[in-house]
Formats: structure tokens, sequence, C-alpha cells
């Protein structure tokens, strides 16, 4: 088997011009990267791949006796395909030449991963737990062969591997992740001059003897470890991500097939109406996904989306989450689901304790509609009573959704037990309470979604509740651990009696609470709320590492911080466009919901349909809201920024042309019903 491994270099960088030539500790970077490569276990053959008009490398190539292939400056991917050629390779490991601390080891671990698991891709970046700098991809030869046929965008001419990181489901692709934890903030690259100085000064710190050889990873961390000033330096941010192509979109192919076989297994296709084809154009939207990296998600045909849905609002940190990620690996080699509890059920009701306010004791469910239930549940107990005032969205079970339009199956006694009020309107609440005296066990309402609250409607909710004996509920199934820690309760500091979480606790993991102080909780002790995987544990550590991981940085900050930029930055290129009449954000930076309302030539449904179309044609997978996470870059608000832009000149095409009600037929999109 012939193994050959590629450095990709350059000496025309915009930011740090001629770096993998610089000097570091006497000798050029390139030459730290090569001699690297050549102790990389199971390799052949070590060739270095440069622009055709790169002397300066061409010329230290031969001079130092390395094999270079000059090729195609701005085609990089035909670089190492000629290069596979030419060697008739049947491997080949992809290494940039800005890595001069690459460790061989770590690179030959993951060529076995490769071999071993029969995969078409193998990498230590998919998604990173590594530092920048140790990055390493090793593909097959049919694999290379099959990017150089479907390459056409400059982005995946560029980056030669982009295509296999989009194409999840096409590609057999292995992850090697780093074994001592998450160190994919440590920046040990070049990039700049303070780069090359940090490499300097961290080489200065080794011993002689490992000044001159490939260096080990467990090496460098050590001497980080041993010099704060220096390490501190080391954490600089996660890299830079491959943007969402041009000219990305390729169809739904795949999606549209998959779809044609699942429903015939599956009602609607999938397990969730709010991720079924009711949500996109007929025809014309991913209807199965393949895999999520950060503020990215890739559908099976290969089409990349920044995405603004994030599951429904779980991914609140991004997609594979390294130190989620993490937590998860280690709970699973330990196991999953006990025959008696486990201590992470007592960690997290403690960390939910430590911020939310109402949160004395707490009782774990897998969904929103486990925890809201059991809210309801407790309130009835509690109360004697049996009638629920609900404002808001709380789930699939028989006592909320026998109140809406999608009522079918929910016996009649159930559905009179259940009653709508306004939201920001405490007399019409208080008219509706006092309709039945006596009567109402609970008020559950979602604290804030489209509008805010006025100035003491949530604490004027409470009283009148607790006036006519009623418990306060809090849903609180989308604002926890978004719009606070602590909650929509801390935001306006209104404590209610009970209160559930879910979506964002678990950045994706299934589970959901409730909480409220131990005196009410102590009726769980007598009422049925019991489940098989109420303490499975994936979920929990999960849970535990996205509420420290809260702790310890801004994620709740950066949650605001983007979702504002994005939301008026949408509305700015809308209302320059004459749409402001037609399109409004509402809710806070968090959490905007899109409001789209008729025009003179075409109702609100039309409208949604057409701006969800063409946002998706433009990388950008967003319905009626935007859910931002926290891996959200500048460049990626950039790209959805720009999609806006074009989404709206066709909009405003499609109002002019008149009759698009008529025109969309029966690709237009139906909401399943509305509450808010």
């Amino acid at each position: 088997m012939n193994i050959i491994t590629v450095i990709q270099a350059r000496t025309g960088s915009t930011r740090f011009p001629g770096k993998v030539l610089f000097p570091l500790a006497g000798k050029p970077v390139l030459f730290w990267i090569t001699e690297a490569a050549r102790h990389v276990p199971g390799i052949n053959r070590v060739i270095v791949a440069c622009p055709k008009g790169d002397t300066d490398i061409i010329n230290w190539c031969n001079e130092n006796n390395v094999p270079c292939h000059p090729g195609d400056e701005h085609n990089v991917l035909s670089r190492f395909t000629d290069i596979a050629s030419a060697e008739d390779a049947d491997i080949i490991m992809r290494l940039t030449a800005d890595c001069p601390f690459l460790d061989p080891q770590v690179c030959g671990a993951v060529l076995a991963s490769l071999i071993s698991q029969n995969a078409d891709y193998a990498s230590n970046i998919e998604p990173r737990s590594w530092p920048d700098g140790l990055d390493c991809e090793v593909m097959t030869r049919d694999t290379l062969d099959k990017l150089s046929s479907m390459a056409v965008d400059t982005v995946d001419l560029e980056h030669v591997t982009s295509l296999v990181r989009r194409n999840g489901h096409v590609f057999r692709h292995n992850n090697i992740r780093c074994p001592v934890g998450n160190l994919a903030a440590h920046r040990w690259t070049l990039d700049t001059k303070d780069d090359l100085d940090f490499l300097e000064n961290l080489l200065a710190l080794l011993p002689a003897e490992k000044q001159t050889q490939p260096i080990s990873y467990l090496e460098l961390l050590t001497v980080l470890r041993a010099s704060p000033e220096l390490n501190e330096l080391s954490l600089r941010g996660d890299p830079g991500d491959i943007p969402v192509p041009s000219n990305n979109h390729v169809g739904y192919g795949q999606s549209n097939a998959l779809f044609d076989t699942a429903s015939k297994r599956i009602p609607l296709g999938t397990q969730t109406f709010s991720k079924s084809w009711m949500m996109y154009p007929k025809g014309e939207g991913p209807l199965f996904m393949s895999h999520g990296r950060g503020a990215k998600t890739y559908d099976v045909d290969g089409n990349a989306y920044i995405d603004l849905i994030n599951g429904l609002l779980p991914v609140v940190l991004g997609h594979c989450d390294p130190d989620v990620d993490a937590a998860i690996q280690r709970q699973l080699d330990a196991g999953i689901t006990f025959s008696s509890a486990h201590e992470l059920e007592y960690r997290v009701a403690e960390k939910l304790a430590k911020h939310i306010p109402c949160a004395g004791m707490t009782r774990f469910g897998k969904n929103g509609s486990d925890a809201t239930s059991a809210a309801v549940r407790i309130a009835r107990a509690r109360t004697g009573r049996d009638r629920i005032a609900v404002c808001g969205y709380h789930g699939w079970q028989d006592w909320y959704i026998g109140s809406t339009t999608r009522d079918k199956g929910v016996p009649g006694a159930v559905k009179e037990l259940t009653h709508q009020f306004p939201y920001n309107d405490l007399p019409a609440l208080e008219k509706m309470l006092l309709s039945f005296p006596g009567e109402f066990a609970a008020v559950i309402m979602e604290p804030m979604n489209v509008e805010e609250p006025k100035p003491g409607y949530l604490a004027g909710v409470r009283d009148i509740a607790h006036r006519q004996g009623a418990l306060l509920v809090f849903d609180e199934i989308i604002t926890g651990f978004r719009f606070a820690l602590g909650g929509a309760q801390t935001l306006f500091d209104v404590t209610p009696d009970l209160a559930t979480f879910g979506k964002s606790m678990a950045n994706g993991m299934p589970i959901s609470a409730i909480c409220g102080p131990s005196d009410l909780m102590m009726e769980m002790e007598e009422i049925f709320f019991s489940s098989t995987f109420g303490g499975e544990t994936l979920s929990l550590a999960a849970s535990l590492a996205v509420i420290e991981k809260m702790e310890q940085t801004p994620v709740i900050d950066k949650l605001w911080q983007v979702g504002d930029t994005l939301g008026r930055g949408a509305e700015e290129i809308l209302t320059a466009h004459s749409l402001g009449d037609i399109f409004s954000f509402k809710g806070l930076a968090p959490w905007k919901l899109i409001a789209i309302g008729s025009h003179e030539s075409a109702g609100a449904d039309a409208i949604s349909t057409v701006f969800r179309r063409e946002m998706l044609k433009n990388g950008v997978l967003v319905c009626g809201s935007h859910n931002v996470s926290a891996a959200l870059t500048n460049q990626d608000i950039d790209h959805v920024l720009n999609a806006y832009e074009k989404t709206a000149r066709v909009i405003v095409q499609e109002l002019d042309a008149g009759d698009l009600d008529q025109r969309l037929d029966n690709t237009m999109i139906k909401p399943v019903f509305k509450v808010r």
C-alpha cells in the first residue's frame, strides 16, 4: 500500500507573506513540518505541493532534497490529484505548512483510524478537539478522485476537503478526538508575526535536545502548564471554519428520495411536526440532515447551511460542542442507564438550585411535555382542582393540545378543563379565572415569547393566580439557558411557584426538568411521575457540561450579541427593500421570532414560502425565528445577512409579478397551528 503525505505550502499569505520560510529556532518553518511528516508511522513519501510560481519554496525543496510538485495556484485540489496520480498513491495524508509543531504520532493515529475503520476520510478536525496547529487529514485515492469530479465552487478547489466535510452522507468519515480533553482553544499554528513570536518562546522553553526533532503535543502541554503567561497566549480562540460556498445549493434529490422511503414506515416521514415536510415548500426543502458542526448543518445532498433552527432551539452552543461531547464520551465509558440512581442526578439538580430562583428541588424528564405535564399534575394534586389556564405552547399532552386546533383524539372532557388567555392582559386573565371561581389549579405560561412583558405584568399574573388559589408555572423550556442561565424568572425578577426547563439545557441531548420549592415538589413522592430513562446519564452529563460552560464563559452574552446583530441587520435589509411593513422581528435577541404579514398581491403564507425557499437556496436554515447558537461567527452572520439581501430582492420581484398565491399552488407552506 502506497501512502504519501502532501504538504500544502505557499509564500503568498496575505496576513504573513513568506511565513513558511521564516526561521524558527534557526531553521525555516517548512523544515519543521517536513521533518515531522517524515516521522509519521506508515508514510512512504513526503511531497510539498506549492504554486507553480513559488520559486522560493521550489528552490528550498531542491536544496534540501524534499520532493516538490508545483501546481495551479488557486486550484489546490488539482495539486493533490496530480501528485496522487504521479505517485500512484493509495492513501493521501494532507498537511499544511503552517503547522511546525505537528505531532507525528497524532498523524499516525489518524492514518491508522482510516485504515482500521475502512473509512473514506479521517481527520482530527471534524469536530475539533486538538490545538490549531496539529491538523491532519487522510483520505483514500478513491475519495480524492471523487472530490475532484465533484468540485466546482472555488471554496472546494481551494480547501481540498470541504466537500467531504459537507457530504457526510456520501463519505465514511472517522474523527480522532484528543484523549486528554478539549484543547481546541489552543493555537499553535503560524498565521501572523505574533504567532511566530509565540512559537519561538514556546520552543525556547523545551530542553535543548527537543528543539531539533519532531515534538510531542504532550511535551508542549507540559511546558505550557509550567508557564501560565505563555499558556494564556496559547489560548487564542478556536480557528475559523470553512465558509459555505457561494453556489452551494445542489437541490434536494437525496432528501426527497429518502422521504419517499421513510414515509412508508414512519407517519409524516419523521418524528416531529416542526421538522417535517410541512416546514418547507413541497419538494424544495432539506428533509434529512447528515451532520452538524458549530453553527453549520449539512443535509444528505451536501448542501451547507448556517443553522438558525438548531434542532428547534436545543443546540445552544453549536453542533458537536467539544466540551459537551467529551463529557458524553466520558460518561458513555462508564455506562448509560443503571438499575439505581446515579450521582449525576443530584449534581445537575444542585446546579439548577444554584441558578434558578424557584428550583429548591428538581425532577428530570426527557422532553418539554414531560416537564409541563408534571407541573400540571403537581398543581392539581396540591390544589385539588382541575382547570388549567394556558398562554403559549406547552407540548403534545392531552391537557394542553386539546385547547388548540390540533385536538384530534383528545376527549372532550379533557378539552373543557384547559382555557387559553392572552398575554400582557391582566384583566382578561382575572376575568377568566373568576368565571370558574375556585376551580383553577394553575396558570401556566411562557414568561415571554413574541412580546416583552409590560412593567409589572408577570408579577401581576402571579398575584392574580394566588388570589384565586392557583399556582403560577413558568414554562421556560425555551427561555431557560437562553435568556439567562436562570431563565426568564431571573431576567425579569419574578419567581413562579413551579418552572419547567428543557431544550438548551443539554445542547441537544434529550432532557427536561421540573423545578420548584421543596414543599411543592414533595408532592412528587405521591403523584405518579416515573420513567425508565429519567435518570439516563449521557443527557445529565451533557447538561452538567453545558451549565459549567455557561458559568465559565460568556455563552449567554454571546447569544444576546449575535442575536441582536443578526436581527438588526436583517431588519435594515428588509426595510431598505420596502418590506418593513410585511416583515417584523419580535421578541428578545437570543430568540427573535419572524412575523410575516400579507401584501396586496400575496398572502402571508405565500410570502413565508418564498422567504424560506430563497434563504435555503442561499445557505441559511431558518423557519419562523432566529434560534441563534453561541457558535455563530461574524463570518456566519455576514453570510446570513447576504442571504437576506438576495432573498429580499426575490420577494420584491415575486410581489411585483402578482398572483403569488396562485403561482405557488400546492407548494405553499401552511402552519401546523398557531399559538404565538
